[in-house]
Parts: C-alpha cells; sequence; structure tokens
C-alpha cells in the first residue's frame, strides 16, 4: 500500500484506501457475478482464500495425503511433521508459551462447546455462575445456557448500552465467589465493538476466575497476544482468518489444559485401553479424538504465514479505514441508521433502513453484484436489546477499497428509492 492512501486528513482521520495490494492474492475476484464485479462485504462470517492457503491444501491431497501420528512410513511421518509444525506456528502467532497450549478443534463453536462440556464436568456445580455479555454469538451463549441446565448454575449477563458499548463499570456487581468463568467476545459479529479485554480480566485477577475469549471476529485484522492479554482460554476458527473451513483452534492455559478431563473420547487421545477403564494423553492430544482435519490444519497455517507474510498491522489499518469511510458514507444516506456506534470498533458496518426489510436489501444489492449478510447474525439478545429482528451488515477484509464502498452507497441509494 502507497503511504499516501493512508495520510491522515485534516480531520486527523486517514481516509479510506482506494486500492488493495492484497486483493490479487484471492481469485474469487477475478470473477463476475450476475455479470458485475463482484463486491464481497460478508468477511464476518467467512473471509475469502489466499492463493496459498489453495496451494497448500492441493499439495496436500495431491502429493502429501496420509493420516498423522500413526503411520510408520515416510508419507505420514512427513504429514505429523507438517501438521505439529502448523501447531507451533499458531502458538507463535498467538504469544503462547508452548505448542502444547494449541488444540485444534473444528472451529470456534467446537471450541467453546469443549470448553463447556470439560470445564463444567470439573469446576461447575449447582449454584455456581457463568457471565457473558448481552451482545454474544449464539456459540458464546447457547453452550453456556445448556452448561447450566445440566448442573443447575446460573448465568449471569453484563449489558451493553445504545451504542453498543459494553457495560464494564457494571463487571464487579456481577463477579463473586460463585463466578466460575468469564465468557465474553473480542470483537462482536452484530455490532462491531471491540470490548475493553483488559479491564474485564484485570477485574477477575484477584478472583481466580478464568476468561474465555471469543476471537473468531479478531485475527484476520489485528494481533491478539495471549501471554500479554492474560486470557485463560482462547477460540478462533480458521475460515474467518484467510483458512479454510472446518478447522480452528482452541487455546488454553498449560496449568487448566491439564485439569479437563476429555470432552470426545476414541482414538490418539489415548494413553492406554483397557476393556475396564482408559487413560488418556496429555494436552493437546487428549482433546483431538480421532483423525482431524489435516488439510484444513495445513491450510491453517498457510493462512497464518500469508497473514504474517502479508503484515498483520498494515491489514488492521487498512480495515478499519475502509469501515470508516463506510460509516461515514452509509449514515449520510437518507433513512439508514447505523446499529453499533461505539467509539472502539472492528471493520463491522450494520444498519437499517426506514421501511425495507433487511433481507430485501440484502436480495436487491446481490443484483448488483454486491454480498452483504441480512439477519440477526446469530446475536438474537443483542437484537432484542436494540428492539431490532435483523439488520444488513457490511464487514470488511484486507481485499475492499473505497470503491467497493462506493458501489454498495450508489447501489443502496438505487435500491432505497426502488424499495421504499
Amino acid at each position: 500500500m502507497r503511504a499516501r492512501d493512508l495520510e491522515p486528513r485534516a480531520s486527523g482521520r486517514a481516509p479510506a484506501p482506494s486500492h488493495s495490494v492484497w486483493r490479487a492474492d484471492f481469485p474469487i475476484f477475478e470473477q463476475a457475478v450476475h455479470g458485475r464485479p463482484l463486491v464481497y462485504l460478508d468477511s464476518a462470517a467467512t473471509t475469502q482464500k489466499p492463493r496459498a492457503v489453495l496451494a497448500e491444501i492441493e499439495r496436500y491431497y495431491a502429493r502429501g495425503c496420509a493420516n498423522v501420528h500413526r503411520g510408520l512410513y515416510a508419507l505420514s511421518a512427513e504429514a505429523t511433521a507438517a501438521f505439529e509444525g502448523v501447531r507451533a506456528q499458531v502458538a507463535r502467532f498467538l504469544g503462547a508459551a508452548s505448542a502444547s497450549e494449541v488444540v485444534f478443534t473444528s472451529g470456534t463453536t467446537a471450541a467453546i462447546n469443549l470448553v463447556a462440556h470439560a470445564f463444567g464436568a470439573r469446576f461447575v456445580r449447582a449454584g455456581d455462575e457463568i457471565v457473558v455479555t448481552e451482545m454474544e454469538h449464539h456459540s458464546n451463549l447457547v453452550p453456556w445456557q445448556l452448561l447450566c441446565a445440566r448442573t443447575g448454575a446460573r448465568l449471569r449477563v453484563l449489558p451493553f448500552d445504545a451504542t453498543g458499548r459494553l457495560r464494564i463499570e457494571l463487571l464487579d456487581a456481577l463477579l463473586g465467589d460463585r463466578t466460575r468463568l468469564v465468557a465474553l467476545t473480542h470483537t462482536s459479529n452484530a455490532l462491531g465493538t471491540r470490548n475493553p479485554l483488559p479491564r474485564v480480566i484485570a477485574a477477575t485477577r484477584p478472583r481466580g476466575i478464568p476468561v474465555l475469549v471469543d476471537a473468531a471476529q479478531a485475527m484476520a485484522h489485528e494481533r491478539v497476544d495471549v501471554r500479554a492479554l492474560d486470557c485463560d482460554l482462547l477460540a478462533f476458527s480458521g475460515h474467518k482468518a484467510f483458512g479454510p473451513t472446518g478447522v480452528g483452534v482452541l487455546y488454553g492455559k498449560r496449568a487448566l489444559l491439564e485439569e479437563l478431563p476429555p470432552f470426545l473420547a476414541g482414538g490418539e487421545m489415548i494413553e492406554r485401553v483397557r476393556l475396564e477403564s482408559s487413560t488418556f494423553k496429555e494436552p493437546p492430544h487428549r482433546f483431538e479424538a480421532g483423525t482431524p482435519n489435516i488439510a484444513g490444519v495445513l491450510g491453517l497455517g498457510a493462512a497464518l504465514g500469508w497473514i504474517e507474510r502479508a503484515d498483520l498491522a498494515a491489514i488492521g489499518r487498512h480495515d478499519d479505514a475502509v469501515a470508516r469511510y463506510a460509516a461515514e458514507r452509509l449514515a449520510a444516506l437518507p433513512r439508514v441508521r447505523l446499529v453499533g456506534t461505539a467509539e472502539n470498533k472492528g471493520p463491522i458496518v450494520s444498519f437499517t433502513v426506514e421501511g425495507v426489510h433487511p433481507h430485501d436489501i440484502a436480495q436487491w444489492l446481490d443484483g448488483a453484484g454486491i454480498a452483504v449478510r441480512a439477519g440477526h447474525h446469530c446475536a438474537q439478545p443483542a437484537m432484542d436489546r436494540l428492539g431490532l429482528s435483523s439488520t444488513v451488515r457490511a464487514s470488511f477484509a484486507c481485499y475492499n477499497t473505497s470503491r467497493d464502498v462506493d458501489l454498495l452507497v450508489d447501489a443502496l441509494r438505487e435500491t432505497i428509492e426502488v424499495l421504499g
């Protein structure tokens, strides 16, 4: 990216980049949709994949396909070395103390469910409490609801205000002697709010309460250092960070993972099996029953490598600049209301249009080759809090530019005129 694309305006804000140096790495943009260039604004749901990821998945299946950890032959040994190499790569990417703190899962949802079952079985009893926030994705809410139903524990909820800012000043009142875990999102997928995680974790430390961070919306846009943050658990999905679907990561402090029982049972996670009972491996393999998504893990490694080569800090500045530009332009349209206007936001802009249903807007924009998300975004309690059933969401990544925003705004203006 040219330096002038990010030079401050007189207002002190950086203009939206007019081009993306990364876009050429994503072959999906070489095609048309409905005869128009693709404008992809749904990266909060899944990011597009760079060539390096596609090449690594093809390489594994075409020239390196073998199961890991089990074969006494060269192909399996090579696959195992590559697989465990990605585990070490993820640990470095997260700033973890050891590769043994990285558990491969099928995604954020699976990682959080793993914790809800294993942590819940070990530490949660009737009368205990789990603290979540009102803006959580269903994947970081429903597992805790089910845990409470199984154990007789209670769910406590930290609200947000009308702008989407977390009411952090109310947290201390929710924490008590029976609080067993705080689980919250890094960045809201529905509102775009970046939460003040250091303040949350600082409040829990004197009480010895572990904190789980849902970082699904963060990894493609900013560095998350788990030791600097001092979170106890963190989950993210590969497909939201330019990697394949069906693969994700649970990070956990080693001492905590050692306390947790297995969640899924079967091959690979065992140490010794007898008919009467079994013993289990140390973390992380204790939590990785069965044949893993080997190609997915290798693709995740390629995605993280691509991010590191591309410069994650530059990506983050770019994404935030495009999102700010989008918020400014959308807010200037008649009958458009931005939803989620907290000061510290990730590259997500949600909005409604007076008199037009979000689903109708999304379908009309699709006709112009513009892909946005419409719905409750798996965050129905957040929608309830705002008195909404759904919003339109435009979410941005490194391949988006101000031109994408201009095309969105022009098409939305036309859509409002036609449907309004």
